[in-house]
């Protein structure tokens, strides 16, 4: 139900941005998240958006990362800017709750599938 896109081959000082697409007979999605896992490190937390567009970053993402929804198209989007190889990693969107029509309860903690960002001169 979530499709993310976006990543690529970036020089460093560079920007991408990625997006990440929810699909289905959606209702609402709740809090979105976006993380990313380098080679060989645990997953990593960057930023959250509430559906509110209220927002909160890690140290690693504030100031360079802008995590921003569309609520009514349904998509989730991450504004990577002065990217560094340290930020090479596979990128994850995450949705804490997705609501559909005619449900009574929510697909919890929904994950997409992950885009490969590289930086690299």
């Amino acid at each position: 139900q979530l499709q993310a896109s976006g990543g690529g081959l970036v020089q460093p000082g560079g920007s991408l941005m990625l997006s990440c697409a929810a699909s289905g007979n959606i209702y609402t999605i709740n809090a979105m998240s976006w993380f990313r896992q380098a080679p060989g490190r645990q997953r990593e937390f960057l930023a959250r958006t509430t559906s509110l567009h209220d927002t909160n970053y890690a140290p690693s993402a504030q100031g360079r990362f802008t995590i921003s929804r569309d609520n009514t198209k349904k998509i989730l989007f991450l504004q990577m800017d002065d990217l560094t190889p340290e930020d090479t990693a596979v990128y994850y969107c995450n949705a804490d709750e997705i609501w559909t029509y005619g449900s009574y309860s929510p697909f919890a903690d929904v994950w997409g599938q992950g885009t490969l960002v590289t930086v690299s001169s």
